[in-house]
């Protein structure tokens, strides 16, 4: 299942700043944590920050049900930014575009974070909690606060604000630290002389109770623990709690009670002050209990035999349970753990180096890489062979004077290969219109960014990940990158040929569209050069006669396009000069032709041969045409079929969307083989949009890498 984890790191992503800022943020080391048990659990996992871009990027990575996908969900670590009951922010805007999520709902998390509130409805179902009173300013009438009493903000958790007084000097002074500190009211609350509990709640329907966990107060009646106690100095925690079994389950059951009351879904933890006559006091409830490794709700879990990583599963599968009860099935926390999954490994390591890949993307997009700027692409191939280098692979150079070098790596002494990957070095952007790195939340933009540089850092991505996983040196890989793919492969088009018979598999690293579709078939090109010219006019109306003819013979060539078959011609550079004073005509004209098979191609070419005569015309006319096919198509064979139903199968469980899809462009895969499995799309996710601006969608490029290290990996074992 894909699941995208929600947590607030830039509480600057605001367009404007007002109301209470948010102090209680999620360390990203935990965050991280829970990312990789989720991954241990065999999901796919993406961190999403949750600003005011997260719509886009949640939409960008979570599926969508409505239209038959399998379904998704949201693990909710925010917080939120600014603003009264924050807590409620994330949940509110998920139920408004229909995505399920883990945890309270926006009322339940609002009445838990209200502390008033929270009493108020605790009183009215007879569950016992401290008398209150509630503060605005120091100037209002305290006469009847009975001391000693605890102060806090009215709406704030991890104890932030906390202090204990016993006089009304300190009580005014602590009332208008907490109304202009958090701005907002102070609650004043019947301070218990007592011990201090917690207990953890997991579940809906039949919600568990965790073991009741103390706060070691050191014995010490008059003792509390403050956000900096939290921060700097945690006091020791004991759980199970050292108390008589009817008093545990008296917690418990009030525990339960206020869970229900609240209206909480999913998990929460209630705090709990027990008086010196035994007598127990719910202080307050946390709809987001803190998931931090060393706080009470993770000790207290594991007391029922919850690692951190069957506690994060099993919490996913308590919300997933609400909303896919008919589809989902709790497999990822029974029984015994099992060996960690290879998958499992490459995603902690892809995460782990996901600063390193963003720079070396970078530093390949923003190196202008035009065919013809042979340094620039040099450029980009001494990187892939530096980084290649240093995974084991042997390299030969074929030297080029017209483009870059084309380079091939090995990390075999056999010549034949479980895959060979095809990419290229080239593009066609100018330095004029080069656009250079820059990101957004969840993109990556810049020139070849999706073409072809994004496909060469997931697959450099993919070979490091299965070194790390001592898997590389098992398997028998080649990479080819060629420098004229812009060029119709006019110079590799012969080393193309000769590695690729010795392949069982031809990956190509092109970019994928954003629907995630590999490239099963391409188009083959051919293009035809049209010239014409009026020779010995014998008067002005020899003009328009010729001007007629070559209109005709192009129009001849452009309806010759047939959509049953897969043919497309049409003009790509068309001058027609003329001159009727002093009689002149020239016409040139580039058609561009895209065929489906190279049958039809044939079939078509010869069409173009014979129909095209100008014997009629000798005299007055001279008309040449020249060209032909430039690539072949790259045809859906039963290999590449084969192929492809075992990739779906792998993706369908790394829950990574796969599709087959025919791309209407040439690529130099194309010149591959023609009985060899070929099959291109394995960069990321992106487009190329009209303006020759790319992008690719970040979580793609370590999806791609997985999909590719796995597969290798299934290749070797088959």
């Amino acid at each position: 299942m894909r699941v995208a984890i929600i947590y607030n790191s830039d509480c600057s992503g605001v367009i404007n700043t007002f109301g209470m800022q948010n102090k209680e943020i999620y360390n990203p080391k935990t965050v991280k944590m829970v990312a990789e048990s989720l991954e241990k659990g065999g999901h796919n996992v993406e961190i999403i920050d949750g600003n005011m871009d997260v719509i886009e990027k949640i939409r960008n990575f979570l599926p969508r049900v409505k239209e038959g996908e399998k379904f998704g969900l949201v693990f909710n670590m925010a917080y939120g930014i600014q603003g009264e009951s924050r807590y409620t922010h994330i949940p509110a805007m998920l139920e408004m575009l229909g995505i399920p999520y883990v945890g309270s709902s926006p009322a339940g998390h609002a009445i838990a974070l209200d502390k008033v509130i929270t009493k108020i409805i605790l009183q009215k179902n007879n569950i016992p909690t401290p008398d209150f009173w509630t503060f605005s300013s120091s100037e209002e009438d305290m006469t009847d606060v009975e001391f000693p009493v605890i102060i806090k903000p009215k709406m704030e958790s991890v104890s932030f604000g906390l202090r204990v007084v016993d006089n009304i000097e300190d009580l005014k002074e602590a009332v208008d630290f907490i109304v202009a500190e958090f701005q907002q009211q102070a609650l004043v609350e019947k301070f218990i002389r007592g011990r201090e509990f917690a207990v953890g709640l997991l579940g809906n329907e039949s919600v568990e109770t965790f073991p009741v966990l103390e706060i070691d107060l050191d014995g010490d009646p008059d003792g509390i623990q403050t956000a900096e106690d939290k921060l700097k100095k945690p006091k020791e925690k004991i759980c199970p709690a050292k108390i008589p079994n009817e008093l545990a389950a008296r917690m418990k059951e009030e525990s339960l009670r206020v869970f229900r009351a609240l209206g909480l879904k999913d998990f929460a933890r209630v705090d709990i002050r027990l008086d010196e006559n035994n007598n127990v006091y719910i202080l307050e409830v946390n709809s987001m209990a803190s998931l931090g490794k060393t706080g009470s709700y993770v000790t207290a879990a594991k007391e029922c035999g919850y690692d951190y990583t069957r506690l994060v599963n099993r919490m996913l599968d308590v919300g997933a349970m609400r909303y896919f009860a008919d589809e989902f099935s709790n497999k990822t926390v029974q029984g015994k753990a099992k060996k960690i999954d290879l998958s499992i490994r490459l995603k902690s390591y892809f995460r782990s180096n996901q600063t390193n890949t963003q720079k070396l993307l970078e530093e390949m997009v923003n190196i202008n890489s035009y065919v013809n700027n042979i340094d620039g692409v040099n450029k980009i191939g001494n990187i892939m062979r530096k980084r290649l280098g240093a995974l084991g692979f042997s390299q030969e150079i074929h030297s080029q004077s017209q483009v870059g070098n084309i380079l091939f790596f090995s990390n075999t002494l056999d010549e034949e290969y479980d895959c060979l990957f095809i990419g290229n070095l080239d593009n066609s952007n100018k330095l004029n219109n080069h656009e250079y790195f820059r990101i957004s939340e969840q993109k990556y933009y810049g020139s070849g960014v999706w073409e072809n540089k994004g496909g060469l850092a997931a697959m450099l991505l993919a070979l490091q990940g299965l070194r790390y996983t001592r898997v590389l040196k098992k398997l028998k890989i080649a990479v080819l990158l060629t420098s004229d793919d812009t060029m119709h492969g006019s110079f590799s088009r012969s080393i193309i040929r000769k590695k690729s018979m010795k392949s069982k598999l031809i990956m190509g690293l092109h970019g994928a569209f954003v629907d995630g579709g590999l490239v099963t078939s391409r188009s083959g090109s051919a293009l035809y050069r049209l010239n014409m010219s009026l020779k010995n006019p014998e008067d002005n109306f020899d003009v328009p006669f010729a001007s007629g003819f070559f209109l005709k013979a192009v129009n001849d060539l452009v309806k010759l396009s047939d959509k049953k078959t897969g043919v497309i011609l049409a003009p790509r550079r068309m001058n027609l000069d003329t001159n009727i004073t002093e009689p002149y005509v020239h016409g040139e004209a580039d058609i561009s032709m895209k065929f489906i098979d190279d049958d039809s191609f044939k079939n078509i070419d010869s069409k173009i041969k014979k129909n095209i005569s100008v014997n009629r015309y000798k005299g007055k006319i001279d008309f040449q045409i020249e060209g032909g096919m430039r690539r072949p198509s790259m045809s859906y064979g039963d290999k590449s079929i084969e192929f492809m139903e075992k990739i779906n199968v792998l993706a369908d469980k790394l829950d990574i969307k796969v599709s087959t899809e025919h791309r209407w462009s040439s690529a130099n895969i194309s010149l591959a083989d023609g009985k060899m499995a070929k099959i291109d799309g394995f960069g990321p996710n992106g487009a190329k949009e009209k303006k020759g601006h790319e992008y690719i969608l970040k979580h793609t490029l370590s999806e791609k890498a997985l999909l590719m290290a796995k597969f290798l990996d299934e290749l070797r074992l088959s």
